[in-house]
């Protein structure tokens, strides 16, 4: 056996813990099945415009980890960027997340922030003490219609149920907020990498102690060959999916091109349910600092994700838990790999986080060489 470590996956966990384990001394192996690093926060230039494209969807980088920070720094700067959503909703344009200015545009008042507070109190559903699901917790918070026009069918969009149907938790990420901020996300740190995650990704990964090997498909035997095994891919993809498939969303993205600014901002949201789309990413908008002629942008649609799809959101419910609860035994009993990243452990993962993690996992992974003892299989508990 190798005393090299495998690394399955060229995205944000595979580099990152890569990086320290290469920069500790040990010789990493980097395979991805795609022809490019950096998983779905991947960005290129269009060639025909220049704006720097985020090709699986826009991914902003908010913390408040300031380890995370200076990491991310390290190998790209960041420049100040406050994502400000927009939402198109019954014939009118509104700031997202919900708040004063939100709420006195829909119902037609100038309320002050007390005020605000006790009229949404007064639209809000006081009979739901304890609530379950992300209706409940919509009705509950912010009344039936915050809910009817920003809630209800975008989330029967994006996630292909009734929102009776998903768990409260859900929602509860998202803010209502009784001032005038409409920065979509309240973190210490945010921004953008200039030249985008790609290369901040590709310097992460530039270390002679690393070797990185593209259109490249992991199988099982491969896993002998080296000392341990990081593995970043679906975890029941470890498997074969020989029990089933774990279930996710996926997005089809619906490119076109303008000349000029089509939309003003970078993300504006479709509310309503008759309208197939969930948003329209307008990708210029991400880099304020550049400036372009023309500009990209992507209708974004979200679907079950079949076998062939790229899976973008874990969905989570009863029998995914079930199905995912048997997994996570099996992987359990096994030596020599440790699951990690967002299909590693099937969570929806900030990108934050994921490097946290990432950066835990493999200082772990040294701890236990150490010390002499195994690596687990998992770091952090899928369940």
């Amino acid at each position: 056996m190798s005393d090299s470590i495998l690394m399955v996956g060229a995205g944000l966990s595979g580099a990152v813990a890569g990086r320290v384990l290469a920069e500790a001394g040990h010789r990493v192996t980097v395979i991805d099945a795609r022809d490019h690093i950096a998983g779905n926060c991947h960005t290129e230039r269009c060639p025909q415009t220049g704006v720097l494209v985020h090709v699986y969807g826009p991914h902003i980088f908010h913390t408040d980890d300031g380890e995370v920070w200076e990491y991310v720094n390290r190998f790209e700067r960041f420049l100040p960027y406050k994502n400000r959503v927009k939402a198109t909703t019954g014939g009118a344009v509104y700031s997202l997340p919900i708040n004063l200015h939100t709420i006195n545009q829909f119902f037609g008042k100038t309320l002050r922030p007390d005020e605000a507070r006790a009229f949404i109190e007064a639209q809000a559903d006081t009979s739901i003490t304890d609530p379950q699901t992300f209706e409940e917790q919509a009705l509950r918070f912010v009344g039936p219609a915050l809910y009817e026009a920003f809630f209800k069918g975008y989330t029967r969009k994006q996630w292909g149920c009734h929102p009776r149907e998903l768990p409260a938790s859900i929602l509860k990420r998202l803010p209502v907020r009784f001032n005038y901020d409409d920065n979509y996300f309240s973190h210490r740190f945010q921004g953008m990498p200039e030249q985008g995650y790609t290369t901040m990704v590709e310097r992460i990964l530039d270390h002679p102690g690393i070797s990185v090997h593209l259109n490249t498909r992991f199988t099982r035997d491969q896993a002998g060959q080296h000392a341990h095994v990081f593995y970043s891919g679906p975890l029941d993809g470890w498997y074969d999916y020989d029990m089933g498939h774990l279930g996710y969303r996926t997005l089809d993205f619906e490119r076109f091109t303008h000349e000029g600014d089509w939309q003003g901002c970078a993300v504006m949201n479709y509310g309503e349910e008759n309208v197939p789309f969930t948003r329209i990413t307008e990708h210029k908008h991400f880099a304020p600092w550049e400036q372009h002629a023309g500009s990209v942008l992507y209708r974004e649609y979200s679907r079950a994700c079949g076998a062939d799809d790229i899976p973008y959101y874990p969905i989570r419910l009863v029998e995914e838990k079930e199905l995912l609860g048997a997994y996570v035994a099996r992987a359990g009993r096994e030596s020599g790999v440790t699951f990690m990243g967002r299909l590693g452990t099937y969570r929806y993962l900030d990108m934050d986080v994921t490097i946290r993690e990432a950066l835990d996992t493999a200082r772990g992974f040294l701890n236990h060489r150490a010390r002499g003892t195994p690596m687990p299989a998992f770091t952090v508990a899928p369940l």
